[in-house]
């Protein structure tokens, strides 16, 4: 799968909300990097773990009140970078927030086998604990 292809295809997917579907564009093993103190993140290795990871956050956010916008899109071989900003609202507290995010994705192994997420952590930290 070619880079820009499989990044397209994950940001549909993503807005979609489909954790199998979106999982399904992983590769085996990836490389995963998220970091905050959110219930959804934590160490995560597997194609299964990011099933996981996209249902957590499904299961935490309300559908209907989430957008993204992508203001960004690099690609350089296998290595890709999007940059935006999305707006949530948790299920847990009502609270909602909005923070600019990149994502560093790197395509390979048949798939994305590198998904770092880059976000203001500390925003999304205090709307999980109001």
């Amino acid at each position: 799968m070619e880079t820009r292809e499989a990044v397209e295809k994950l940001l549909g997917r993503m807005a979609s909300g489909d954790a199998e579907a979106i999982a399904e564009l992983f590769a085996p093993g990836v490389d995963f990097m998220c970091a905050g103190s959110a219930p959804w993140i934590k160490p995560r290795s597997t194609r299964e773990d990011m099933t996981a990871f996209f249902a957590e956050m499904e299961e935490n956010f309300m559908p209907d009140k989430r957008s993204a916008s992508v203001s960004g899109f690099l690609v350089d071989g296998n290595d890709a970078v999007v940059m935006g900003r999305v707006s949530q609202r948790l299920k847990s507290n009502g609270e909602s927030f909005e923070i600019p995010f990149a994502l560093h994705l790197t395509v390979s192994e048949g798939g994305i086998a590198r998904y770092h997420v880059y976000e203001d952590s500390l925003t999304v930290a205090r709307a999980v604990a109001q």
